[in-house]
């Protein structure tokens, strides 16, 4: 239960990081790039079982 609330937190985090907005064109793609790679780092561990 745990894994999923995570796993659905991080999606709309990574979606509200795109940088689609005026002020936010000039971030880059980082902070949905490092969402992404916590998003895939909580997804292996919940299909380990570790979380």
């Amino acid at each position: 239960m745990l894994g999923t609330i995570l796993i659905v937190i991080l999606v709309l985090l990574l979606l509200g990081a795109l940088p689609s907005w005026p002020y936010s064109s000039g971030w880059g793609y980082y902070p949905s790039g490092g969402l992404g790679l916590i998003l895939v780092i909580v997804l292996i561990l919940v299909l380990l079982g570790r979380v």
